[in-house]
């Protein structure tokens, strides 16, 4: 019996599926903004790229990822 408990607090993990996924989905959406601000053709970066675009995609790829780990998941008991 002590065993089976102890695969149970092996296979409790922290978060649930989808707070993986939409931590999945924020790293992706951080890495897709500085892609973005690496694509300026402009003199270090100051065109529209990479002081507009890059960073409000990169800061919503940090808001994704606070909701990612502040949200409840449902499933998770």
């Amino acid at each position: 019996m002590a065993i089976s408990k102890k695969s149970d607090s092996a296979n409790n993990l922290p978060f649930g599926k989808k707070n993986y996924l939409w931590m999945v989905i924020g790293i992706i959406t951080i890495f897709f903004g500085f892609t973005i601000m690496s694509l300026d053709q402009e003199e270090f970066g100051f065109g529209f790229l990479g002081l507009t675009l890059g960073p409000i995609v990169v800061l919503a790829g940090f808001i994704i990822e606070y909701y990612a780990i502040l949200t409840k998941d449902p499933s998770k008991k």
